[in-house]
Order: C-alpha cells, then structure tokens, then sequence
C-alpha cells in the first residue's frame, strides 16, 4: 500500500471553486481499480489549505491515476487557484498490514 499526502494551499477568493473540482475529481478517483481510499479534507482553522490522503494499491495505480481524464482535468483547473506549487509526501502503511481494503 502506498500512501501520499498532497497538501494544498489555495488563493482565499477560490476556496469554493477548489471544493468543487477537487470533490469531482475525488468522486471519480474512488471508482478507480488501484484506489483503495481518497480522503478530502480542509483545515479547520485555515480555510484556504487542504490535504488529499490517497491510498493506492500498487505503485502502478499512481501512474494509472495521473492518465484519467477526471485527474488531468482537475490538474488544469485548478493550477491557477494555488497560492504556493502543492506539495506531497509518500508513506507506506505499517498498521494495518493487511487493511482489507
């Protein structure tokens, strides 16, 4: 299982238009194969940042993620409404070792 961690920090006039395309991308993301979790989340105290936790099958499933449409499409829009470049950090699961997903 690998895990990333995406962290965003967006422009505070696009904080509803980041919702909106990231829960599409999100919706769609699920329906994939080699998608075992796709967490969207918004910080309490600072509305403007957001953490996607994806957890995937395979290391194949990254690259098999990154050529959908659904990913392409959100990538494009919403490359404008980000304050600073997303960054990530990839983990792997220690616990549980076999999470049945």
């Amino acid at each position: 299982m690998l895990i990333i961690h995406i962290h965003v920090r967006v422009k505070p006039e696009y904080v509803e238009a980041f919702k909106a395309a990231t829960l599409t991308n999100a919706r769609a993301s699920v329906q994939e194969a080699g998608i075992a979790r796709f967490d969207f989340c918004q910080q309490a105290d600072d509305p403007a940042s957001f953490s996607l936790v994806e957890a995937y099958r395979t290391e194949a499933a990254t690259a098999a993620h990154k050529a959908t449409a659904h990913y392409a499409a959100w990538r494009d829009a919403v490359a404008p409404m980000m304050a600073a470049p997303r960054t990530s950090v990839r983990f792997s699961n220690v616990f549980p070792d076999d999470p049945g997903w």
